[in-house]
């Protein structure tokens, strides 16, 4: 992780924060990487338009609306989105298996030249593999649009809620003012509305989900006793917490980037593992 903490600043400095920090370091990938991100056959639209645009801002309670169809973005619902997503992966499918019908059909030539066998069959096993590939994908589409019509306001989001809400939108966006409930102890509450907390989480797009969280930090120390005893923590282990804001505070908010998600996003990996540079597996604990 990635760990700023930053004296006075709120929640709103703290998300200008992170999106120049995120804008920075996709900038320095492409201005420095681009051949390695081509090795990888990174499409790099994304990225650009990551440093070119403002990251939406999206308070919870909207990202929630958007989320279970009942807000529109760009004239569309998610609803509505997934399931046109899912029709032309369909359609896709559908084309592959007819390519493959037809490139078997030629392979059972007898007639059929050793070199242009050797071609059909390579192109066939590629079709092969981008055929399931697809079905793979639309596979997740039914589970997809069943938790975003199900979703219940309060909880946090999961990483399906987080793949279908970023679908909507074409660079990083920012959740931000939650409800306490889901947010860490010292989350600071909004004063407006002291049943949200003011944190952020930063969701990637192409299903990549959440790469940052943080909030402002709550200074009250009568609060956080509250907190405290509220998620049955143990006192004792919070009292070193608790005397910074015994002896004086200031306002101050952080966040934690997750380095390996940020790495998995901006190369577009299909796995977190991929992006670890000596991962543990079975058999294996040392580098």
């Amino acid at each position: 992780m990635i760990e700023p903490e930053v004296a006075f600043n709120n929640n709103d400095d703290n998300m200008d924060l992170i999106e120049r920090f995120m804008k920075f370091v996709v900038a320095k990938v492409l201005e420095h990487c681009r051949p390695e991100l081509e090795i990888i056959e990174r499409d790099v639209t994304t990225l650009e338009k990551t440093v070119a645009m403002k990251f939406p801002r999206v308070p919870y309670d909207l990202a929630i609306k958007i989320l279970k169809g009942h807000e529109k973005v760009n004239g569309k619902t998610t609803i509505e989105t997934l399931e046109n997503d899912l029709a032309e992966l369909n359609a896709k499918i559908e084309t592959g298996k007819q390519q493959l019908a037809e490139k078997e059909a030629k392979l059972k030539d007898v007639n059929l030249k050793k070199g242009e066998r050797n071609f059909i069959q390579a192109s066939y096993d590629q079709l092969v593999n981008d055929v399931k590939e697809l079905e793979s994908q639309a596979e997740n589409y039914p589970g997809w649009l069943e938790s975003a019509r199900t979703f219940e306001y309060g909880n946090d989001l999961g990483g399906s809620d987080e793949t279908v809400l970023t679908r909507m939108f074409e660079v990083p966006i920012m959740v931000y003012n939650w409800p306490h409930e889901v947010k860490a102890f010292y989350m600071k509450r909004d004063a407006e509305n002291p049943h949200l907390a003011k944190g952020v989480d930063v969701l990637a797009p192409e299903g990549y989900g959440e790469v940052v969280g943080g909030g402002e930090r709550e200074t009250n120390k009568e609060l956080l006793i509250e907190k405290i005893n509220e998620h049955g923590l143990p006192m004792s282990a919070f009292e070193w917490y608790l005397d910074l804001r015994r002896f004086g505070s200031v306002p101050h908010a952080g966040f934690g980037l997750g380095l390996e998600r940020m790495v998995a996003w901006i190369c577009k990996l299909k796995h977190i593992r991929e992006t670890i540079p000596f991962p543990r597996m079975y058999g294996r604990l040392l580098p």
